[in-house]
């Protein structure tokens, strides 16, 4: 942190494009309730809280990429700290990285608040595999943030992506919330990886974008309670560990010299495509967002063609068995370019109930059929479950463990569907709004299931007003938000919260 900052400081005033950019910003939430409703906690890469008060001062140094945009290299840097009340920890480093770009291609170092992906920043309840739920994970990211046209095709298909390993910094955390009585980690390693393909110049009506975002924990201590009490593995790390992180492949290491081997780590992923239409005067695009945890859910094809007696462990028959395609988010978003009091809707649709079916039963002697059902979306027995520091790091209408008072870092509800609102607007100059609402009912997960399928409903107003150059408060802003959750799945919770912010350049422009 103090290199990066001394790099910082030493780029003020180096010619042209070395201005840096302070930004400040002070939080205060207060709800009635047992917790901060979803809304005003949600989405924030974070930086947020349950706790009925909490709040945080927050200051970070910026060192944009995008001053370095006409030259065909370029490099940016970024320090964000924050000290909290009410939060998971009092010091949050919520960011610290430095980044070098080569033409389309950018190297990340260190813990950066990433973007979603053919996702509404701002309205959408979030993608289920790469949300901005959760902190950042520090590490090594390789990407190609925008689209790079394929040469001889007249910009009719692009390609981006990105390549990233990282560790994850919740091991105190984790302890503490497991009372160490549970299944918890330590000192594991993250890795994501996506690719998207663009089909269609983007300066023409109609696009069409699809691609497969992943991720995978892997290596460290997996501290696993056992029937005969907790249980310690060493998961494989090192360059073999990210090998099988990058193809998955091996086996869990609880699982040496058994039959039946999974895939070493905790993989999670999701099939994603986007359909635009773009004119002057309005844009509409569709999406889905297909989440899969395995080979049932990632392929719908399962391989059940084993023999029996002598022969039940060999493949027999070109026999398969097809699940089906249940699992999904659909969402619309429409954008009137000309309509500032209501500019861009969006609205979503997601279920989680299937999960390949109620049962699960692997091939034996005596019984040949092979179904993979129960995925248990978000959930591993070895591996905490897809959350960093007890926010999921995919989409927040899967309770996140923090709501847990059971001391298990687990999601305790992944079988639900709901349905999400979201309208935004910027009505007069300076000022922008949102409102997000979501109905959800829950039936818990196939092994812990609900007594009775729960509902809830969450809403959100949020207005922010930046204040305009030629004033004396330049760079000031304010923001408030009023929320609310109704139901069994949250609880009935009502909460404000007040944000001041200050943006001040520095340097020569």
């Amino acid at each position: 942190m103090r290199c990066l900052l001394t790099a910082l400081l030493l780029g003020v005033g180096t010619g042209a494009g070395a201005q840096l950019e302070l930004r400040t910003e002070a939080q205060l939430s207060a709800s009635g309730g047992d917790h901060t409703p979803l809304w005003l906690n949600a989405n924030k890469y974070g930086l947020s809280s349950l706790d009925r008060t909490n709040g945080y001062v927050r200051a970070g140094l910026f060192r944009p990429l995008q001053l370095d945009s006409a030259r065909r290299w370029g490099w940016g840097a970024g320090a964000d700290v924050a000290v909290a009340g009410g939060f998971t920890s009092t010091l949050v480093v919520q960011q610290a990285y430095g980044e070098l770009r080569w033409l389309k291609g950018l190297l990340t170092v260190g813990s950066k608040e990433q973007p979603m992906e053919l996702h509404n920043q701002a309205l959408s309840s979030g993608p289920q595999t790469l949300g901005v739920n959760a902190r950042p994970v520090p590490g090594v990211r390789l990407a190609m943030p925008v689209y790079w046209d394929v040469p001889g095709l007249r910009g009719w298909l692009g390609l981006k992506g990105h390549l990233f390993y990282g560790l994850t910094t919740d091991d105190h955390w984790q302890r503490d919330f497991s009372h160490r009585a549970s299944t918890y980690t330590e000192h594991t390693m993250l890795h994501t990886k996506a690719g998207y393909l663009r089909i269609g110049p983007a300066d023409k009506p109609f696009t069409a974008e699809m691609g497969m975002e992943m991720g995978c924990q892997f290596g460290g201590k997996s501290h696993y309670l056992s029937p005969d009490g907790m249980v310690t593995y060493e998961n494989s790390g090192g360059l073999k560990g990210m090998l099988r992180a990058f193809v998955p492949s091996g086996g869990e290491a609880i699982e040496d010299g058994t039959v039946y081997r999974n895939t070493e780590g905790n993989h999670v992923g999701s099939y994603v495509v986007r359909l635009n239409l773009d004119y002057d005067r309005w844009g509409a695009s569709v999406y889905a967002d297909h989440f899969f945890e395995d080979q049932s859910s990632m392929f719908l094809l399962d391989y059940d063609g084993y023999g029996s007696g002598d022969r039940w462990n060999d493949r027999v028959d070109s026999r398969y068995f097809r699940y089906d395609l249940r699992d999904m988010m659909l969402g619309a978003e429409v954008r009137l370019k000309q309509c500032p009091w209501v500019s861009t809707i969006v609205v979503e649709y997601l279920y989680t109930k299937y999960q390949c079916g109620p049962i699960y039963h692997d091939h034996t002697q005596l019984i040949s059929d092979h179904l993979a059902g129960t995925d248990n979306y978000y959930n591993h027995y070895l591996f905490s479950g897809w959350q960093h520091w007890g926010q999921v790091m995919g989409n927040p209408l899967y309770r996140s463990p923090l709501y847990n008072d059971d001391a298990t870092i687990e999601v305790n509800n992944n079988r639900f569907w709901a349905w999400h609102l979201g309208i935004g607007g910027s009505p007069v100059k300076g000022l922008r709004y949102r409102l997000l609402c979501t109905i959800q009912r829950g039936w818990g997960t196939y092994y812990k299931p609900l007594d009775d399928p729960a509902r809830n409903f969450s809403l959100m107003g949020e207005a922010e007003y930046c204040f305009p150059r030629q004033s004396k408060l330049q760079g000031w802003s304010v923001k408030g938000a009023v929320g609310m959750d109704r139901g069994a799945l949250l609880g009935d919770n009502t909460g404000v919260q007040l944000t001041i912010g200050k943006r001040l350049t520095l340097g020569n422009k």
